[in-house]
């Protein structure tokens, strides 16, 4: 038995030889609740003039709380220790890709004259953003195989529906306007809200028992209506579609394009090229790929990469390049989707996302993709002994397993997800994707060593075979944090957002 694994009580739930320990403050009260009438933060003298009323004083709240200068930095210090991210530990959050972000990256984009450029500077004073755009613009190209490109879209859901949108448009001036859009059911949830947003029915094609595209059903369904196929590839099991070329033969020869979720191209990029296996169009997430800030609602990017075929509805302005090879934006563009972001994107996205291209260099972005399907591959093979395996199919940058193991004991995949905290991890992606009942979806990334990477096949270790003869130390986690296991629908549906005073 390993170390890990002789735990026996939630009171001595964190083991020797883990990182995970109880924090040095587990109940730190409000300031409000800490109060105590007259201390303050400053000190100031007497008036001598009249005082005036201030004409934006807040009313709604009475009492605000009094604190010296030192208890209010502690508290806030404090809180701020209470963070966990991926700069200070691992993330292993499947489909997101939370990986490290290199801070060289950080520094390029708050280079002066990068940082605090204006997006209402004229084109004449932003030549060295608009060749940062191209340059990235270009590589982008290289990686994907693709033949044109906007940087404009948001986000990778934005750039979701300015993919959709272009094949709208292509289909309508070839007069072949059609209803319908293919999703397969392993494919990311926002999917199918793009393809209604836009207009279209959805239509569900089911997965084979490898976890892929089942051609049958592909040819079937794969009528003179459907507009797409929207691929995620590859999908979110983690694994590639072997008969990529064939479905986009298929999908080209019914007169439908074929759409490509490029959420998962940390694990192509250098070894494999969209353009090159017959995608039509694609988005990219900077922020899941090239290294770029991830979570909290953004700032992010989705860069939609086309054929040339679909060039001329790509949204306006287009980055193009003057007869001297100089850079600039064209707003002529007749045929263009229009507008879909204000200026020109997120900037601040565009020079981190290019800085770690550079950085890495053409070897260096391959081996992160090869350390990224390693890294994956080496945690499937270590947990495949504790934890169901609902696919037989070789994994690539993430593996997704099942409850299906513990579910007898009662233990199920957000029980385990909740020990995880203990032990001093992030919790995995739980219950997605849904085609897998109970999945457990974990993406390393190539930003873990493997000394961490056996740290967490510890913990996993010792919670299956808790699961196995505790149960309910895994159902009750998590233990060591200020607040242990919460009613999530009620916390959902009854959100207490602000505090009040007791009555």
């Amino acid at each position: 038995m390993s170390e890990t694994a002789s735990i026996t009580a939630p009171e001595t739930s964190i083991a020797a030889g883990t990182r995970a320990s109880r924090h040095i403050v587990q109940n730190e009260d409000l300031l409000f609740e800490v109060s105590a009438p007259g201390k303050r933060g400053y000190q100031l003298p007497s008036l001598d003039v009249p005082a005036a009323p201030l004409a934006q004083t807040r009313t709604e709240i009475q009492d605000f709380p009094e604190l010296s200068e030192l208890e209010v930095i502690r508290h806030f210090t404090r809180l701020s220790t209470w963070n966990y991210g991926v700069d200070t530990g691992m993330y292993p959050l499947g489909s997101c890709t939370m990986k490290y972000n290199a801070r060289v990256n950080e520094h390029v984009t708050r280079i002066e004259g990068l940082g605090d450029g204006h997006p209402l500077q004229p084109e004449s004073l932003s030549r060295g953003a608009l060749r940062i755009m191209q340059l990235l613009s270009d590589y982008l190209l290289e990686i994907t195989g693709m033949e044109a490109l906007t940087l404009q879209p948001a986000a990778g859901a934005q750039g979701e529906l300015t993919g959709i949108l272009l094949v709208r448009e292509a289909l309508a001036a070839r007069g072949d306007a059609r209803r319908k859009v293919l999703i397969p059911d392993s494919a990311h949830g926002t999917n199918p809200a793009t393809a209604a947003i836009a207009g279209y029915q959805v239509a569900n094609l089911k997965s084979n028992a490898a976890g892929t595209v089942d051609m049958a059903s592909l040819d079937q369904l794969m009528t003179s209506d459907v507009a797409a196929l929207m691929l995620t590839n590859p999908n979110t099991l983690g694994i590639f579609e072997p008969d990529i070329k064939r479905i986009a033969a298929l999908v080209h020869e019914r007169g439908g394009m074929l759409y490509m979720d490029g959420a998962n191209m940390n694990a192509l990029v250098g070894r494999a090229r969209p353009g090159d296996f017959g995608v039509d169009v694609m988005h990219l997430n900077l922020h899941k790929t090239f290294s770029t800030p991830h979570g909290g609602g953004g700032p992010g990017a989705g860069p939609v990469a086309v054929r040339k075929e679909l060039e001329p509805y790509l949204p306006i302005p287009v980055l193009t390049r003057k007869s001297d090879g100089a850079p600039a934006l064209d707003y002529d563009r007749p045929r263009s989707i229009g507008r879909v972001r204000a200026f020109y994107g997120n900037f601040g996205m565009f020079t981190r996302a290019l800085a770690y291209i550079m950085a890495n260099g053409c070897d260096g972005l391959k081996q992160t993709t090869d350390d990224a399907v390693l890294n994956a591959n080496y945690l499937r093979k270590k947990l495949e002994a504790d934890y169901a395996l609902p696919y037989p199919t070789p994994s690539m940058h993430e593996v997704i397993f099942s409850d299906a193991n513990q579910a007898p004991q009662g233990v199920h995949t957000g029980d385990i997800a909740k020990r995880l905290i203990d032990y001093g991890f992030h919790p995995y992606t739980v219950s997605f994707p849904l085609v897998v009942r109970g999945a457990l979806m974990i993406e390393p990334t190539e930003s873990i060593n493997k000394r961490e990477m056996d740290e967490f096949l510890a913990a996993m270790h010792a919670i299956a075979e808790e699961a196995r003869t505790q149960p309910e130390l895994v159902t009750g986690a998590p233990h060591s944090t200020k607040i242990s296991r919460l009613d999530e629908v009620a916390a959902a549906r009854n959100p207490v957002l602000r505090w009040k005073p007791k009555a």
